[in-house]
């Protein structure tokens, strides 16, 4: 049964392999996915210390980056998340650039905004909040 709203992405390119070819291409491969602009992120295990990159579609408020902690609308928050959450010092990659950032859940009155202009990148996101009883937190990427 197909969801009202919901495009199914091509799954060509995701997980370990985005990663790879994104690191490896500095973006050239990767960056562009299902027509919406990825970034990689890199936090720190909130158990083992040890570094974690995911590959997240991201949209941008100002100076800021904007992610979406979605994990496609399952009951539990995605590692990266959590990672986040005990450590907000993390990194992220858009294309070749390396930047430091600083993350933080957005708050309830910033988030309908922004959820409104990650939805307009991806309305997907819109399918996944039905899928789950949780609040799919808004994630607020600062430089630092």
């Amino acid at each position: 049964m197909r969801e009202p709203g919901y495009v199914p992405p091509d799954l060509g390119l995701v997980g370990d392999a985005h990663i790879a070819r994104y690191r490896e291409t500095g973006g050239e491969v990767g960056y562009e996915w299902n027509g919406v602009a990825t970034l990689l992120l890199t936090t720190t295990g909130r158990r083992t210390g040890a570094q974690r990159t995911s590959a997240l579609i991201f949209g941008r408020d100002g100076a800021d980056y904007l992610v979406i902690a979605s994990k496609g609308g399952a009951p539990a928050h995605p590692g990266w998340y959590l990672n986040l959450e005990a450590h907000p010092q993390a990194e992220i990659q858009v294309r070749a650039e390396h930047i430091p950032v600083i993350g933080r859940t957005a708050t309830a009155a910033e988030r309908p905004r922004l959820w409104q202009i990650m939805t307009d990148l991806w309305p997907n996101y819109d399918v996944y909040r039905t899928r789950t009883d949780r609040v799919i937190p808004v994630v607020v990427l600062s430089p630092r």
